[in-house]
């Protein structure tokens, strides 16, 4: 036991360690440094999403594209337009890739739905560069982040007005 009790002691204090990229990091009151790891990260935000107790439930939603999905890699976004915008009263499907080294990189996000929005290439593809919460990625934003920071790409100046390609069509 004495000997477990060292390892996890050691595992939290080394950072070069390479299961640490991995993990979700979060300081304690107390100064302790906590890391959840990845897949109670996601867990955590599966049911939160779930349960609808995101910043914007009602203007997105996520989930699992498949339950049985252990190791939680697939999942599915949506996002419903902003009023007084060319989105408006349409709702945009995604398809999100968790990588292995999550939260430490972003999920790979790709639209289903077809959009016209300066961040989105011809296939679906978001730019990363041209996405807000890409660019200021950190181990403790989420997916709920990355939908708000796409759907604020919405109502942004360069795009709010950008004719929309007919609705229903998908990538």
């Amino acid at each position: 036991a004495a000997s477990l009790a060292n390892s996890t002691t050691s595992y939290h204090l080394l950072p070069q360690h390479p299961l640490i990229e991995i993990q979700k990091m979060q300081r304690l009151p107390s100064g302790e440094v906590v890391i959840t790891p990845r897949n109670f990260k996601l867990l955590e935000e599966l049911e939160k999403s779930e349960k609808g107790q995101g910043e914007m439930s009602g203007h997105i939603t996520y989930g699992l594209l498949d339950n049985n999905d252990i190791f939680m890699k697939e999942w599915s976004g949506s996002i419903l337009g902003p009023h007084r915008t060319a989105f408006e009263n349409r709702i945009y499907n995604l398809k999100v890739t968790i990588p292995e080294d999550y939260p430490v990189v972003p999920p790979q996000v790709k639209f289903v739905t077809k959009i016209n929005l300066n961040c989105v290439d011809s296939n679906g593809n978001i730019d990363k560069s041209r996405v807000r919460a890409i660019r200021s990625w950190d181990r403790n934003m989420g997916i709920e982040q990355l939908l708000i920071s796409l759907r604020a790409e919405m109502i942004s100046k360069d795009n709010y007005r950008l004719r929309q390609p007919e609705e229903g069509a998908h990538y």
